[in-house]
């Protein structure tokens, strides 16, 4: 009974999850704007590529996910080799408090220091506002999955290229970075994902001129439910779901 029962409780787990999601593709090939199929068409896909001001708002999220991703991939990655190598258990800890941290509390955080500092320096908010937000909360990500990675290698391996004549930068580049790779590629990818689908920390730091994906979809909906997002929610949830899926794959290979 119990192997029976698990696996249905499972299917019934998946199927709330993204039964939603299924039925949004779904209407997002619908020709109606309205929740009542009336035949097959890729009209809204066409309308969301031929938008301007979705064109600008996805590059700007590119753009920004791609600078956040590589700072927050290098910073983290050091970062986890440094706490692998040195025990530290309370800046280990201290890395889930931003996980844990209300979205809400982090932005304004951050825009309060914005704030107090460009009152000096007098800067505006603007893309590298949002793109310093994103390594912030970033970084966290990629050490927890580097440093899972980290665990799985032989400590030895480095000790025995330091015999060897190796200097410490050669022992990490040669022997433990390649060994670590896979999870770092996994972790810029879980960065990559978390920075581009972020709304409520970029929607408090972001200046006039960088305004995302996520905020352009916001603005939107708040208008009224346009069936051009769920052509844009469609190919999100299915470019996002996959780089999910080859992460997953990195970090256990």
């Amino acid at each position: 009974m119990k192997r029976v029962g698990l696996p249905v409780y499972a299917a019934f787990a998946y199927l709330f999850l993204h039964l939603p999601l299924v039925i949004l593709a779904v209407f997002s090939f619908n020709a109606s704007r309205f929740t009542v199929w009336q035949g097959f068409s890729l009209r809204w896909y066409a309308e969301a590529f031929h938008d301007g001001a979705l064109a600008e708002a996805t590059w700007n999220s590119l753009v920004i996910a791609v600078c956040a991703t590589v700072v927050s991939t290098i910073i983290g990655t050091l970062c986890a080799y440094g706490l692998w190598k040195r025990n530290a258990p309370l800046l280990s800890g201290s890395l889930y408090l931003s996980l844990v941290t209300p979205e809400i509390v982090s932005g304004i955080s951050l825009l309060a220091f914005y704030q107090f500092v460009f009152r000096f320096l007098r800067i505006q908010l603007g893309m590298h506002t949002v793109i310093l937000a994103h390594v912030s909360f970033s970084i966290a990500y990629v050490v927890i999955v580097v440093m899972a990675r980290l665990r799985t290698v032989d400590a030895t391996l480095e000790e025995a290229a330091l015999d060897l004549g190796a200097n410490e930068w050669q022992a990490f580049r040669y022997v433990t970075l390649p060994a670590i790779l896979p999870g770092v590629i996994a972790a810029a990818l879980l960065a990559f994902t978390v920075s581009f689908d972020d709304y409520v920390i970029t929607s408090l730091v972001a200046g006039v001129d960088s305004e995302t994906l996520p905020m352009a979809i916001y603005a939107i909906a708040r208008r009224g439910v346009s069936p051009v997002l769920n052509a844009i929610s469609a190919l999100i949830v299915v470019g996002f779901g996959s780089l999910i899926l080859i992460s997953e794959r990195l970090r256990t290979a």
